[in-house]
C-alpha cells in the first residue's frame, strides 16, 4: 500500500496550494480519506475527510470555509484545495486510508482510525 502525498511548497498569507495524493496497493472505492496536519510541536490533527463515494466531507473548524477535499475514484487520488492560507496552516500534511468506517459514522476524525498513511507533504506560510 501506498499514499504519496504532494502539492507542498512555501507561500504567502492569502494564497493557495493544491495538494494531491496518489493512492495504491489497496481497493480505492472502499476506503474514506482523510487529510491530517502536524505542526511543529504539536500533535498530528484532523483537517478534512471523505467518504468512500464523496457521500460526506467533514472539517475541522480551522479550516471550514478555506478548504476543500475531494476524491476521484477512478483515479485513485485525493486532493485538498487549500485557499486564505493562513500561517498557522503552515505543517506537514499526511494523507491518510480509513478501511473500518461506515457510512453512519465517515468520514472519521481520529488518526487511530486510519490504517495507512503517505509519508507527508509540508506547507509554509508566511505572512
Amino acid at each position: 500500500v501506498q499514499l504519496q502525498a504532494s502539492g507542498g511548497g512555501m507561500v504567502q498569507a492569502g494564497d493557495s496550494l493544491r495538494l494531491s495524493c496518489a493512492v495504491s496497493g489497496l481497493s480505492f472505492s472502499r476506503y474514506s480519506l482523510g487529510w491530517f496536519r502536524q505542526a511543529p510541536g504539536k500533535e498530528r490533527e484532523f483537517v478534512a475527510g471523505i467518504c468512500k463515494n464523496s457521500e460526506r466531507t467533514r472539517y475541522s473548524d480551522a479550516v471550514k470555509g478555506r478548504f476543500t477535499i475531494s476524491r476521484d475514484n477512478a483515479k485513485k487520488m485525493v486532493h485538498l484545495q487549500m485557499d486564505s492560507l493562513e500561517t498557522e496552516d503552515t505543517a506537514v500534511y499526511y494523507c491518510a486510508a480509513d478501511g473500518r468506517a461506515i457510512t453512519s459514522s465517515c468520514p472519521r476524525t481520529h488518526t487511530s482510525n486510519y490504517d495507512h498513511w503517505g509519508q507527508g507533504t509540508l506547507v509554509t506560510v508566511s505572512s
